[in-house]
């Protein structure tokens, strides 16, 4: 069974939802193309979200990540992107995406988007 790129993120149900934790995704593979020179961009994406009802996939979140690597898209709206997506599936009380883009130019970028917020009960 090959792995394709998708759109489609696979949830499951939060196997612990009377408790709150974080599950920390770390995605260090993660390219897309830049709108301007259509040279890729390379980054580390962080995920962390306290999930509530619902939890995603791991192969879908990879598969998800993966379709970026044709479009064209600024660092900002990646980020965002990313955080809108993951929060419209899976509904989380708290999530934040970070993504940590590979020096260009001489400049590394690091583009931090959050939803919601976090308990003071949770360390990051």
């Amino acid at each position: 069974m090959s792995s394709e790129p998708s759109k489609n993120i696979e949830v499951f149900p939060n196997p612990y939802p009377e408790r709150n934790y974080v599950v920390h995704c770390e995605c260090p593979e993660f390219t897309c193309l830049c709108p301007r020179t259509g040279q890729p961009d390379f980054a580390t994406i962080h995920i962390r979200y306290v999930p509530a009802k619902m939890c995603f996939e791991l192969k879908a979140l990879k598969n998800y990540l993966w379709s970026f690597r044709n479009e064209g898209a600024f660092h900002e709206k990646v980020a965002n992107q990313i955080l809108n997506d993951l929060v419209y599936v899976v509904e989380p009380s708290w999530m934040e995406i970070q993504a940590v883009f590979s020096v260009r130019g001489g400049i590394t970028t690091t583009v931090t988007a959050t939803h919601g917020e976090k308990s003071r009960d949770i360390e990051r």
